[in-house]
């Protein structure tokens, strides 16, 4: 199987490639919301001494706030949390919550914050990414290996973003935190088959490239089964904890889209600099 995936190394490349591009397509078209960090606004954990669904406690501060957007993000028994869209301080959020429960906890972000934590979030992104550009280069001190690692990690955020599009994550502190595990991740795997085919001189090149499939595969699966498994647990026992849920769906898909985009297009790459540099065992 790997012989025939060798030899058609072209195909190979183009495959995540039509992944990328649809995945690129629904972040254009769906769009990425972002969280109250982001956009700003108010966000409340309550506990509740009232018996309400979560509409009708959406319907009373939508009515108080003149039809301000406001999102029940989850409510269990008597605790909920909401979301308002506008920045509303505390004292007057207690007037308007009135008798019907007490609050727990309240952030409340205005738009110069907002902004200001877009910036570091930019700055972040930013760093990660030369850093591991200079640190692939060191290593292996050739162009286009080290190219097609980064590639690969470009086409990893890229699908985990259009599956937080697909899934209405928002973008948030913790989203982007898992973003910036998942470049973690897509280095580790491209290295190891980079460094497997470039570095090591034992056995053909196929024959590398299974070894070294065989070890990454069983790394990527074993954590987005945990990913799932953390999803799956957050969703039907402990929902309140929601943000442990986003990073799960964040970390699933950028973690498939590894598995592509380092046993297909980067295995690919590598295969057709290899030929193109006359190397034998091929």
């Amino acid at each position: 199987m790997i012989e025939k995936m060798m030899k058609n190394y072209k195909l190979l490349i183009i495959i995540p490639i039509i992944v990328t591009t649809i995945m690129f397509g629904v972040i254009l078209f769906n769009g990425v919301e972002q969280g109250v960090e982001l956009k700003g606004g108010s966000l409340a954990n309550l506990e509740l001494t009232k018996d309400m669904s979560s509409k009708e406690l959406k319907d009373m501060f939508s009515n108080k706030l003149n039809g301000a957007n406001v999102d029940v993000l989850s409510k269990i028994d008597s605790k909920a949390s909401i979301e308002i869209g506008t920045e509303v301080n505390e004292t007057t959020f207690t007037d308007l919550l009135g008798d019907a429960g007490k609050i727990i906890s309240y952030n409340a972000i205005g738009p110069v914050l907002s902004s200001e934590a877009m910036v570091q979030i930019y700055w972040a992104i930013a760093f990660a990414f030369i850093f591991m550009a200079i640190t692939v280069f060191i290593i292996f001190r050739e162009f286009v290996p080290s190219i097609a690692i980064i590639l690969a990690a470009v086409s990893d955020i890229i699908v985990a973003i259009g599956g937080m599009s697909i899934f209405h994550v928002d973008l948030s502190i913790a989203s982007v935190g898992a973003i910036l595990m998942l470049i973690g991740y897509s280095v580790d795997t491209d290295i190891l088959l980079t460094t497997r085919l470039l570095k090591r001189k034992e056995g053909t090149i196929p024959q590398r490239a299974l070894n070294a499939m065989k070890t990454g595969l069983t790394m990527s699966i074993a954590a987005i089964v945990s990913m799932v498994v953390l999803y799956i647990v957050t969703l039907i026992l402990i929902p309140e904890a929601s943000t442990l849920g986003d990073i799960a769906i964040v970390l699933i898909f950028g973690l498939l889209a590894d598995i592509i985009t380092t046993w297909l297009m980067n295995l690919g790459i590598i295969r057709w600099y290899l030929g193109d540099k006359g190397v034998e065992n091929l």
